[in-house]
């Protein structure tokens, strides 16, 4: 029986009766307040999409193709991967920043790299500096994207941070969108600034999130690390019990989150790079979440991602703005998609979702394979609009899960003083396989055409026996029961014999905090 078959059935997370169901997002000022801050994290991702969209759409303009003298083989697969490599030089230091400062000021600081790299990359005047924006870009891209996701789970109202954290990646194709439609309606632009203006507003998330961030609130987990007791229980009451801080949720959440971190403080095997892989529990986590990470990038989505007018001209398909019309279209279709299966990760499951999309690549590639073929083989001019069809379809399929779970799950998976290294680790093993990705796409599909689908195709099907086996459900659990099911229930008594925890039940409320921020509890 596969590891995650059993955990379906476990009950529902204990704050479930705690929630009072009068208290909606569109009829509750301060859960609209919050929703609003989320929004300005959500967008960390837009940029990400907007970066692979906006590649994609320079490599069709004839404008950047002119200025930076038409790259090709290496030259274009650096200028795809350098900001992966950017990233990649920003992994040691991007955890550190976000338990250290705070998730709020590194993403303030991510913002600020990105905003002077952008500025950069507008007026290159040179391959080389292009190349150099676009690493300053990368770098900058890492701080941000280590903090935001996590902040944005740690300050949700419980009922909804599984859709909302899962919108974070599927934000991706908001910039993705704007990325698409901003280069086909500058293609006929002439001059540079054809691929001048792209380059500028993908600034824009940056430049919203370096004049608001610090206004948003800050994680109550990592407020309580810092001994800021009172502020993380204010911060609690004002967003998730309109500003009351003896309201039987916000009690609950306060309790539970501090119990936890005050058992892993006790606990030396839980702090540290070494925590990661030391225990069984730790293990399990970091095989699933190295595994989605690298199957985020080896699905056979790079090929369109990144050099989806490589893959037109192999099925006749030359016409720039026809090019240009399809990746448009088709970030719209990925966002829809994505979206949908935000909302629906509660009522269907995390594996349901992965699983339903494993098995649906793995058969709408197979398709692209085989209508590929029938074209580079017989020419049918059937079987190019067949791949045209196909490619819609896999990411349909590819959105079920990969696009909206593989941020969500891992940051929910992860227990709090890992939770930042961890992330930071999902992100490494994406960036590598990116930047692998970028370079062997284009050479491996001049090398075998068609052929090389194959290759994909049997990959996906390596990736659903794994999910199969390995993969763990965790609706309706909090951040820190998620922590039972790769841990034992053991670990939620020893979280509930903290002291003050046990004590908590819907019908107590907590004590004003006293000066030094200690706490207790008191019949209503």
């Amino acid at each position: 029986m596969p590891v995650g078959a059993g955990v379906a059935n476990v009950q529902d997370a204990s704050f479930a009766h705690l929630v009072d169901p009068r208290r909606k997002w569109y009829s509750n000022k301060r859960i609209i307040a919050l929703n609003a801050w989320i929004v300005l994290l959500l967008i960390t991702a837009s940029n990400n999409g907007y970066d692979g969209s906006m590649m994609n759409g320079l490599q069709s303009l004839p404008q950047w193709e002119s200025a930076f003298g038409t790259p090709s083989g290496g030259k274009l697969g650096l200028l795809n991967a350098i900001q992966n490599i950017g990233a990649l030089a920003a992994y040691p230091f991007a955890p550190y920043l976000s338990d250290g400062i705070g998730r709020r000021k590194t993403v303030f600081v991510g913002a600020a790299i990105m905003l002077i790299a952008t500025a950069v990359q507008t007026a290159s005047q040179s391959v080389g500096m292009f190349i150099g924006a676009r690493f300053l870009i990368g770098f900058g891209l890492t701080f941000a994207a280590n903090a935001a996701p996590m902040l944005v789970t740690e300050i949700s109202y419980p009922t909804y941070r599984a859709p909302l954290t899962s919108m974070y990646n599927s934000l991706w194709y908001s910039g993705s969108i704007i990325a698409a439609w901003t280069t086909f309606g500058t293609f006929k632009m002439s001059g540079t600034w054809a691929w001048r203006l792209p380059s500028l507003l993908q600034g824009l998330p940056a430049l919203l999130q370096f004049f608001l961030i610090l206004l948003a609130p800050e994680s109550p987990r990592w407020l309580i690390s810092k001994g800021r007791e009172a502020e993380a229980l204010r911060t609690l009451a004002y967003y998730h019990a309109d500003g009351n801080e003896q309201d039987p949720l916000v009690v609950y959440e306060f309790e539970e989150i501090k119990a936890a971190l005050d058992l892993d403080r006790t606990v030396s095997s839980n702090v540290g790079w070494k925590a990661l892989f030391k225990t069984p529990g730790n293990r399990k986590r970091m095989r699933i979440i190295i595994a989605i990470a690298f199957f985020s990038q080896w699905s056979g989505n790079g090929l369109v991602s990144y050099y989806l007018n490589k893959v037109f001209d192999e099925i006749g398909i030359t016409n720039a703005t026809i090019q240009l019309l399809i990746n448009g279209i088709l970030q719209i279709w990925n966002l829809f998609w994505a979206i949908l299966a935000s909302f629906m990760v509660n009522r269907l499951g995390r594996r349901f979702l992965f699983l339903t999309s494993a098995i649906g690549m793995t058969l709408f590639y197979m398709a692209q394979a085989i209508c590929f073929a029938e074209f580079a083989q017989h020419g049918n001019p059937a079987a190019a609009h067949a791949v045209i069809a196909f490619i819609f379809l896999f990411y349909a399929a590819y959105d079920l899960a990969f696009t909206p779970l593989i941020v969500s799950y891992t940051v929910e998976i992860l227990p709090y003083n890992l939770r930042a290294k961890g992330f930071n680790i999902f992100n490494f093993v994406i960036s590598v396989a990116l930047i692998f990705n970028q370079y062997v796409n284009p050479i491996a599909l001049d090398a075998m055409g068609w052929k090389y689908y194959l290759v994909y195709v049997c990959w996906l099907a390596v990736e659903f026996v794994f999910l199969y086996f390995f993969l763990i459900e965790t609706k309706n659990r909090t951040l820190e029961e998620t922590a039972a099911l790769f841990d034992g229930e053991d670990i939620l008594e020893q979280i509930a014999n903290q002291p003050g925890v046990g004590e908590v039940q819907p019908g107590e409320v907590r004590e004003d905090l006293d000066e030094k921020g200690s706490y207790g509890t008191k019949e209503a």
